[in-house]
């Protein structure tokens, strides 16, 4: 629902009378009779009717001349913005090799009776990369990663944390590969032995390893009831996630850590069991945004007078990711050169290859030309 369009001129009627009355006081002290039987009395409400019939018009004059009135004002709308969202892309089945989801590729949100579908474009490539668990460790709180993988791919039960489990302790699954913006499911064959936690609930953390540390990952979801039952963990990995060194083994390290109990919130009074862990990818995360990607536009013949002005065939433009690029050639085969769309031409020279873009209407503006003082 739109805003409404404030009033140009809010007076009414009686405020202009009263004005007026007022002036009268200062200017004509010497009128007295302000009743409404006062010849001027009648003459100043009707100027009054008047101008109040003409501010009725000026406050519904169109968005058009709203904006005229700004421009002359030197005042611009603020240039367009896409609706943007992040969308998972769920694979049918764990793949042996890469996938690759094109930019560009569209999705659309359920069309209803009463609203049409809204399109979105992928803003850039998304490769879900497969894996395999290749290492798990175990690391109690201040003490270094103890491997463990050999027990739990032989099918035999590991207490993942300290006997009486503290806040730090950490059960880390090496990945065969990074898997940035993937989807990635553990899956986890435990038994019910971490007691006296809630399992809708549990102090746990999934992390995984970036270029900037240990980075929380969101958790789609977590069947294991806090590692104490057999079920699947699907963790949106974040964009960072690279390949690093623990315990001398090379992997796409992800963990889950013990937290500090919340306030009301249960703690382990023992730590859980796992037996046997298996890890793929699933899918993938990546941004899209509600916009159309323009390519190649032909723009027209420059006249090469200052001041040309063009328009874009669609508007408003987006111009922010991808950022617009336009290219102009001489025509004697010496290729396309790329000229800088700028603010303004304020700190542009005359040989500066400067453009302005007004993103509401799709215009592009080249360099005017400057009199100098001389003429």
């Amino acid at each position: 629902m739109a805003l409404p369009a404030p009033h140009l001129d809010d007076r009414r009627f009686q405020q202009f009378v009263d004005d007026a009355k007022r002036y009268i006081q200062q200017r004509c002290p010497e009128w007295t009779d302000h009743n409404v039987s006062d010849p001027g009395v009648t003459l100043v409400e009707a100027v009054a009717h008047m101008a109040d019939q003409i501010v009725y018009r000026l406050n519904r004059v169109p968005e058009k001349n709203h904006l005229a009135f700004l421009d002359l004002l030197g005042v611009t709308l603020f240039p367009p913005s896409a609706a943007r969202a992040d969308v998972t892309f769920w694979l049918s089945a764990p793949q042996p090799e890469p996938v690759v989801l094109p930019a560009g590729t569209e999705v659309a949100t359920s069309r209803t009776e009463t609203e049409e579908a809204v399109a979105f474009a992928t803003e850039a490539d998304l490769t879900v990369v497969p894996c395999e668990l290749s290492a798990v460790l175990r690391q109690e709180d201040g003490s270094t990663p103890q491997d463990c993988g050999q027990d739990i791919f032989g099918g035999r039960d590991v207490a993942v944390f300290a006997e009486s489990p503290r806040p730090g302790d950490t059960l880390l699954f090496g990945l065969s590969a990074a898997v940035p913006r993937c989807a990635a499911v553990l899956q986890l064959d435990s038994r019910v032995d971490g007691v006296g936690v809630d399992p809708r609930q549990p102090p746990l953390v999934w992390e995984a390893w970036t270029a900037d540390g240990w980075t929380e990952c969101e958790v789609d979801e977590d069947s294991t009831g806090g590692l104490n039952r057999p079920g699947d963990v699907v963790l949106h990995i974040p964009a960072g996630h690279i390949v690093s060194r623990i315990g001398r083994q090379d992997a796409g390290w992800v963990r889950c850590r013990v937290t500090e109990a919340a306030k009301g919130q249960p703690f382990y009074s023992a730590s859980p069991t796992v037996r046997s862990a298996v890890a793929f990818t699933i899918g993938g995360t990546t941004g899209v945004a509600h916009a159309d990607v323009v390519r190649d536009e032909l723009l027209g013949d420059s006249t090469g007078v200052p001041g040309q002005r063009v328009r874009l065939a669609q508007a408003p433009v987006v111009a922010d990711r991808p950022p617009l690029v336009l290219e102009v050639s001489d025509g004697e085969g010496s290729g396309w050169a790329e000229w800088q769309v700028v603010d303004d031409f304020a700190s542009s020279g005359p040989y500066d290859p400067h453009v302005t873009l007004d993103a509401a209407t799709g215009e592009i503006a080249f360099g005017p030309a400057v009199r100098e003082p001389d003429g």
